[in-house]
C-alpha cells in the first residue's frame, strides 16, 4: 500500500528556509513518520489531532507536527519548540 504524503503551506514555507543538508534531515524523519506514524507524541486538549514528532538538526532540537491515517501523512508544521506551538494554533483557526 502506498502512502500518501501530503504538505500544508505552512510546512512548505517553513520547508524552504532551511540548507539543503537540513532538508536531507528533515527527509529522513519524514520517512521514519511514513514507517511509524506513531513514532511522535500525540498532543492533548484542543490540539488532540496533532503528533508531534522531536528531532535534531546541526544541535538544534526541531519539531515536525503532524496528522495521520492509514492511507496519508500530512505534515502541518516545523519549527523549534517556543514559535511551533503558536503557529500551529493559529493555522487551526
Amino acid at each position: 500500500m502506498t502512502i500518501q504524503v501530503l504538505q500544508t503551506p505552512l510546512f512548505a514555507k517553513q520547508k524552504k528556509k532551511l540548507r539543503k543538508t537540513q532538508i536531507k534531515e528533515l527527509d529522513k524523519t519524514i520517512k521514519v513518520i511514513i514507517k511509524d506514524p506513531k513514532a511522535g507524541e500525540q498532543k492533548k486538549g484542543n490540539l488532540t489531532s496533532i503528533w508531534v514528532y522531536k528531532f535534531k538538526i546541526t544541535n538544534q532540537l526541531y519539531l515536525l507536527a503532524y496528522e495521520w491515517n492509514k492511507k496519508s501523512r500530512i505534515l502541518i508544521a516545523l519549527g523549534v519548540h517556543k514559535n511551533l506551538y503558536r503557529k500551529l494554533k493559529k493555522y487551526l483557526k
